[in-house]
């Protein structure tokens, strides 16, 4: 697949790349995305969630009526789980959600989704270029330029300092270095503009 390389002003400049077939046109695994997608999730849990049980609500222990003869019926400490105020039945404990996934399976799942972009005409590839300066307003108009929602996910050779602080504050736009892109931020993105160098260290994949 060929695509057409664009300036920052959003003209051709008649110059063309060529998409690896290895990376960009297999046939997607829809499963290997929902694993990826599902351990990238799971990562960003802090897992931190605790409540407190029986044991440790603070409470007195004395049983608050004799077993038998009251003609209700049986209870314990005020702390019992049936009464306001007391403990939770099986609460959520601290834990960690993170699970272990193969490396084939991560390359497989970000193929795939490049590939589902690629096949949907998301992808555009944009010359290299760099910022003097962080200005949201210049980054701004490159998206404007290009025709771009402002959801797009911008694919550099490496982070590049000025156009990432550029970036920061625009609602849904990111800046990744191609080594660092992953399953999730490629597919929750409208549109993915890959530079020039970028592209030739996705085409290694």
């Amino acid at each position: 697949m060929e695509l057409s390389v664009y300036n920052i002003k959003g003209e051709d400049t008649g110059r063309k790349v060529t998409l690896n077939e290895e990376v960009f046109g297999i046939d997607p695994n829809e499963h290997a995305i929902y694993l990826d997608v599902k351990q990238y999730l799971a990562n960003q849990r802090q897992g931190t969630h605790k409540s407190k049980e029986r044991s440790e609500v603070s409470g007195s222990t004395r049983k608050l009526h004799k077993q038998k003869g009251g003609g209700g019926s049986r209870i314990g400490d005020i702390n019992s789980p049936v009464l306001v105020g007391g403990g939770r039945v099986f609460g959520p404990r601290p834990r960690d959600y993170r699970f272990k996934l193969n490396k084939k399976v991560k390359e497989l799942a970000r193929k795939s989704a490049l590939s589902l972009k690629a096949n949907e005409g998301q992808i555009k590839v944009l010359e290299n270029f760099t910022l003097e300066a962080p200005k949201t307003k210049e980054f701004l108009n490159i998206t404007k330029n290009l025709q771009v929602p402002e959801k797009v996910l911008l694919i550099m050779p490496s982070t590049d300092k000025n156009v990432y602080l550029s970036a920061r504050n625009v609602p849904g736009a990111a800046v990744m270095g191609a080594k660092d892109i992953n399953t999730y931020s490629i597919l929750n993105n409208k549109t993915i503009l890959l530079t020039e160098g970028g592209l030739e260290v996705i085409n290694q994949f």
